[in-house]
């Protein structure tokens, strides 16, 4: 029976084990990698790689949990969790509709993977529902989406995509880490499986690697069947660190939003930024779709400088904000993607989707939003050429 809880009971109570020894009321760490097994098949066989241990099974409980979902399994990164969850669905032959504007990192895992496996694959042209309907071929398997999407924050409709899959009997898949389970719960709106980078938000301090997929039982199944074959389990020291850093996700990521919507409305008004890229302002082109179908509009956002700013410059006058390769901790980063997160990309491909050479993406962390603008603003001035 799902737990009727509301969601900040489950962030701190959920998948917690009880110490039974000492009564401590935090989750104890079982380290060991070695279980007793007294014969018989249906017996369990807790193992690492098998995902099963004490604290990956408790876990994994306040994961699914948060996602609406039946059952969860936790990974050593987001790539891991994208990359099992995927070639589980599919085999030599099928055919995959991907989104076009997706985490660098996923697009050159499609570019550099699936032909090597005869996995055929075809991106978007845009982010309408007959964009979708127009890559179905006879030997499409399924659709995999990301919304918001990494670095622009576009918009997908999730009811769209989950019916044109249903209709088509195919499966669909999101890379939920932007929103976060306390800003978007996609498996509410018809997703069947929805992958995070537990690095991000569900770690939330910048200290931790971790992937997360949460789905069905049956779905999940498959995938494990799978994920032991890869070993992408995940330690249970890890494990055990994700979930005290769960206990505290909604407050972190609320004034995470918090300072991102006050942020964006700011760097808007800005006669050094070109654009901002954030779907709580209404002037996104799918701010409507993106009200309807989250709880907020999340932490993440993006800004094109103008071409008076150095870039360089900009990153470096920070005293504050910090300029880094990830992003959903406590304190407020920025990333250049054109060089990291999609420095992989063709500039070809770059270009298609929008991302330019004086594009920022920033993460808004907890700080004082006040001290956060007065750092970007003094950094933009010190930038000027």
């Amino acid at each position: 029976m799902a737990n009727k809880n509301k969601f900040s009971t489950r962030c701190v109570h959920e998948g917690e084990i009880k110490d039974t020894m000492y009564q401590g009321i935090v989750s104890p760490l079982f380290m060991s990698t070695t279980y007793p097994w007294f014969g018989g098949d249906s017996e369990k066989k807790p193992y690492p790689r098998y995902f099963n241990t004490p604290n990956q099974e408790f876990l994994s409980k306040k994961i699914a949990s948060l996602e609406n979902g039946e059952k969860a399994l936790i990974f050593t990164s987001g790539m891991a969790a994208i990359s099992t969850s995927i070639m589980s669905n599919v085999k030599t032959g099928d055919h995959i509709i991907f989104q076009n504007d997706l985490y660098g990192g996923t697009r050159n895992f499609i570019q550099t993977e699936f032909d090597k496996f005869g996995i055929q694959y075809s991106f978007t042209g845009g982010l309408n529902p007959e964009d979708f309907s127009a890559q179905i071929k006879k030997n499409t398997v399924g659709i995999y989406i990301e919304t918001p999407s990494n670095p622009l924050l576009k918009i997908v409709d999730l009811k769209s995509v989950s019916s044109i899959a249903k209709q088509n009997n195919l499966w669909t898949m999101i890379d939920n880490t932007f929103a976060s389970p306390v800003n978007q719960n996609p498996i509410d709106h018809g997703i069947d499986i929805v992958i995070h980078s537990a690095t991000k938000y569900l770690g939330g301090h910048s200290d931790i690697s971790a992937g997360a997929v949460i789905s069905t039982k049956e779905k999940i199944e498959n995938i494990l069947n799978s994920a032991k074959n890869f070993g992408g389990n995940l330690s249970d020291y890890t494990v055990w660190l994700l979930e005290r850093s769960m206990k505290t996700l909604l407050v972190r990521v609320k004034q995470q939003t918090e300072n991102a919507k006050i942020l964006a409305k700011m760097l808007d008004d800005h006669k050094n930024i070109s654009k901002v890229y954030y779907p709580g302002l209404q002037s996104h082109p799918s701010h409507s779709i993106a009200k309807e179908q989250m709880n907020d509009f999340g932490a993440m956002m993006s800004f094109d400088l103008n071409e008076n700013i150095d870039v360089y410059t900009f990153l470096k006058s920070l005293k504050i904000i910090k300029p880094g390769m990830s992003l959903a901790g406590v304190e407020t980063t920025v990333n250049f993607p054109m060089k990291t997160s999609h420095g992989l990309m063709t500039q070809q491909e770059r270009d298609i989707q929008g991302i330019g050479d004086k594009l920022i993406r920033l993460s808004a962390g907890i700080e004082s939003h006040e001290d956060l603008y007065e750092d970007l603003v003094q950094a933009i001035n010190s930038s000027i050429k």
